[in-house]
């Protein structure tokens, strides 16, 4: 066996689109940063791109932003703020375009399966690579709703990734319109998955707090900036129920193995005691 080389902990986020790590899993993240972790995230989906389709573009004009604006750099600005209130690293941003923008023309169609054409998946895998290889813990989402980005990453994450090393989040705000979606476990889990709940209650001002600096997204995915932190507190407080979690507030992720050990030494003492417990 190597000796782990000095220095702090490392995690990885992967994140579909410029708000998804921070509103499914900002908690887990903001404890792991704060136990001394160097925490970032890697957002998969953030390209601008010039004269947008039809559909491409109602989704910001839908939002109140103007078809000159450059939609995507007002995402990522966002996603920056985000990062600094969580008490993360700077974000990387791969150069991807979102679905709208390589061949998914209706919001159904952005809900079904990924098109035959559609080789995305290959290349966001071979970008994923370097930046997962070195990580003692990846975050990734697990694709509740079944948006097809989602689907995509989680995907590539299971390819890229070392799985016993991985974590699956509950994309938020999907749970929200099918809770019990994926109580069971996201794809290519490796063996010995379990579902783990982090403990995110005195860290759940600071996850509302870097969810609020997406702006752009709240009215559409909250109804409202006011109901954005009123929403994802609800969500943490369900889940910490759903799991039979003691914490007032929490975060489910199928964690492998290794994972796992990783969320419960967060802090000392027995999982049950300490930031995460086991629950399945």
């Amino acid at each position: 066996m190597t000796a782990r080389p000095p220095g702090p902990r490392t995690a990885v986020a992967v994140s579909p689109h410029l708000d998804d790590a921070v509103f499914s899993a900002g908690g887990t993240l903001a404890v792991l940063a704060r136990a001394g972790w160097s925490v970032r995230v890697v957002t998969c989906f953030t390209a601008s791109v010039d004269d947008p389709c039809p559909f491409a573009l109602s989704t910001q004009l839908d939002k109140g932003l103007p078809a000159e604006a450059d939609y995507m750099a007002l995402r990522r600005a966002e996603d920056a703020a985000a990062q600094r209130v969580l008490g993360t690293l700077p974000p990387v941003h791969l150069p991807l375009p979102e679905a709208p923008h390589r061949g998914y023309g209706s919001a159904p169609e952005l809900f079904a399966p990924p098109l035959a054409g559609d080789a995305v998946g290959a290349e966001l895998e071979s970008l994923l690579r370097p930046h997962l290889a070195p990580a003692d813990l990846v975050l990734a989402p697990q694709g509740i709703g079944g948006h097809v980005d989602h689907v995509i990453t989680a995907r590539a994450v299971a390819a890229a990734a070392p799985l016993p090393r991985t974590c699956w989040w509950r994309d938020v705000p999907y749970v929200t319109r099918a809770p019990h979606a994926a109580d069971g476990p996201p794809p290519s889990r490796p063996a010995g998955a379990s579902e783990v709940t982090v403990d995110i209650t005195t860290v759940l001002a600071r996850k509302n707090a870097a969810a609020a600096c997406y702006a752009s997204q709240l009215g559409f995915q909250f109804g409202g900036a006011e109901r954005a932190g009123e929403t994802l507190s609800a969500v943490a407080r369900a889940e910490a129920r759903r799991t039979g979690s003691r914490y007032g507030h929490g975060e489910a992720l199928w964690a492998g193995n290794r994972a796992r050990r990783l969320l419960e030494a967060l802090s000392p003492g027995s999982p049950r005691e300490g930031a995460a417990r086991v629950t399945s």
